[in-house]
């Protein structure tokens, strides 16, 4: 039973890691986007016109506001990767700890069966 629920943890812990790991993924493709974005924007002269997508609509947005929340959007993103790889870690270090106890109750379970067999 206690080696069942330790399976069942690191299942547990697999499914969380593999959301986790997608999440980055994510993360670096929009921050490709977005740099892609700023990288465009700073080609443009002072007076290009610049409009943002809300909703159906689209409106007029300064240059240098535009460029300033592209900027705001990558520190977000750098941020969040950040913190879903400081997650990955965690996950990896007690993956490799139940994979660790789940070895040493195996074995326990194995001598066990030797002693058994020996009676």
């Amino acid at each position: 039973k206690r080696f069942q629920a330790e399976v069942e943890k690191l299942k547990a812990l697999h499914a969380e890691l593999s959301k986790s790991v997608q999440a980055v993924q994510k993360l670096e493709s929009q921050m490709q986007e977005n740099k892609s974005v700023q990288e465009e924007m700073e080609l443009l002269g002072s007076d290009a016109v610049i409009y943002k997508l809300e909703g159906p609509v689209l409106v007029k947005q300064d240059t240098a506001e535009a460029l300033q929340n592209v900027g705001k959007r990558i520190g977000y993103i750098k941020e969040e990767s950040k913190r879903h790889e400081t997650q990955i870690k965690d996950l990896e270090k007690k993956r490799e700890e139940l994979q660790s106890a789940l070895a040493r109750l195996q074995q326990q379970f194995q001598q066990a069966q030797v002693k058994a067999a020996a009676r």
